[in-house]
C-alpha cells in the first residue's frame, strides 16, 4: 500500500475521493447505486474519455488544446456530407473519414503551433473560433437528422433487465473508448515515441539537445488529439442520433477539468492513462449526483472552474514561464 501510495499519489487519491462520493450519493440517492445508473453513467461518460485520451497526450507533451470540442462538431458534420455523398457508407469508411479529418484540424493546430512558435492556448482559442464561426457560418445552424442507418441505429453490447424493469445496457460507445484507451496506454507507456513525449513536455530544450524532433512531437501529439476528436466526433453521432453543430460547445472545459485532475500537469512531462480515466469518472459522478440531488446544474459548472483553477496554482506554472518554455 505504501508503494502505492509513493508511485501514484494522484491515482490513489482519486479512488479514495471516487469512493467516498459513491458512498455518500448511494445514502443520498436510492438511484445512485444501481446497475442502470452504472451503464449510463458508462455509455454517457464514453464520448468525454476518448476526448480525454488525446487531450492527455497534448498535456503530456506540453502542450493545451481548448478546440477539441468543436473540431469534432466540424467532423461530424463533414463526414455526415461525405456519407450522404458517397451513398451511405459503412462503420469502415465512416471512421475512416472522421479520422482523417480530425488528424487534419489536430495538425492545422500543430502546424501554427511548431512554425510560427505561437504557445498552445493563444493559437487553440483562435482556432476555436475559426472552426465554430466558419461550422455555423456553412451550415446556419441548421441539425442533419436524415444520417444512415448504420450510423444513426444504437449498437448495444450487452444489456439485462432489473427487478425494477428498467434496462441496463451498454452501447457500442463504450467499446470504442475502451480500444482508444488501450490505444494511448500503448502510446504513452509502452513505446519510444510515449517516452520522447514526456522528454519533450518535461524540458524542451533538453529535448532538441539529445536530437528529439521538435515538430515530430507537435505533430504526434496534436494529431492525436485530432484523431480521438473525430472518433469521439462519430461516437456522440451514434450516441445522439443526429448531428448537431453545437452539440458539443462548451465540452471542451470539462474534459480539460477531468484530465488535469487525473494528473496530467499544464505544463508537460506528466500524465497517466489509467490517472485521466480516473479523473474523468470523478467528474461524471459529480455531475451525475448532482443531477439526482436536484442541484442545478450551474453548480456543476462552478464546480469545474474550481478544479481548473486549483490545478493551474498547483501546476506552479505561470503563463510567463509557458511562454519562455515554448520560444
Amino acid at each position: 500500500m505504501r508503494n502505492l501510495v509513493r508511485a501514484n499519489t494522484t491515482e490513489f487519491w482519486l479512488i479514495l475521493v471516487i469512493l467516498a462520493l459513491s458512498l455518500f450519493l448511494s445514502a443520498a440517492t436510492e438511484q445512485f447505486f444501481s446497475l442502470v445508473n452504472f451503464t449510463d453513467l458508462m455509455n454517457t461518460s464514453a464520448v468525454n474519455l476518448i476526448f480525454a485520451m488525446g487531450l492527455v497526450v497534448v498535456l503530456i507533451a506540453g502542450g493545451i488544446d481548448i478546440s477539441f470540442a468543436v473540431a469534432a462538431s466540424v467532423v461530424q458534420y463533414v463526414t455526415a456530407l461525405a456519407l450522404m455523398s458517397l451513398g451511405g457508407g459503412n462503420w469502415a469508411l465512416g471512421f475512416i473519414i472522421a479520422g482523417l479529418c480530425g488528424i487534419t484540424l489536430g495538425a492545422v493546430n500543430a502546424a501554427l503551433i511548431h512554425h510560427f512558435r505561437i504557445i498552445s492556448i493563444v493559437v487553440t482559442i483562435a482556432t476555436f473560433n475559426v472552426f465554430f464561426g466558419l461550422l455555423m457560418f456553412f451550415t446556419r445552424g441548421v441539425s442533419i437528422y436524415n444520417l444512415p442507418d448504420w450510423w444513426s441505429a444504437r449498437i448495444i453490447l450487452w444489456e439485462q433487465e432489473t427487478a425494477s424493469g428498467a434496462w441496463a445496457e451498454l452501447t457500442l460507445p463504450v467499446l470504442v473508448m475502451s480500444i482508444c484507451v488501450f490505444l494511448t496506454w500503448m502510446l504513452i507507456g509502452h513505446s519510444s515515441t510515449g517516452r520522447q513525449l514526456y522528454a519533450y513536455g518535461d524540458n524542451p530544450e533538453a529535448a532538441r539537445r539529445i536530437g528529439i524532433n521538435e515538430a515530430a512531437m507537435q505533430y504526434i501529439a496534436f494529431g492525436w488529439l485530432g484523431l480521438m476528436t473525430g472518433i469521439a466526433g462519430l461516437m456522440q453521432v451514434n450516441y445522439a442520433q443526429e448531428v448537431v453543430p453545437n452539440a458539443l460547445f462548451g465540452r471542451e472545459l470539462d474534459v480539460l477539468a477531468a484530465v488535469v485532475l487525473g494528473g496530467a500537469r499544464l505544463g508537460g512531462g506528466r500524465g497517466t492513462v489509467f490517472g485521466c480515466v480516473m479523473g474523468v469518472l470523478l467528474i461524471a459522478i459529480a455531475e451525475n449526483g448532482l443531477n439526482l440531488l436536484g442541484v442545478s446544474p450551474y453548480a456543476f459548472k462552478m464546480v469545474v472552474g474550481a478544479i481548473i483553477l486549483v490545478a493551474i496554482t498547483l501546476s506552479n506554472l505561470s503563463l510567463d514561464t509557458l511562454v519562455r518554455q515554448r520560444t
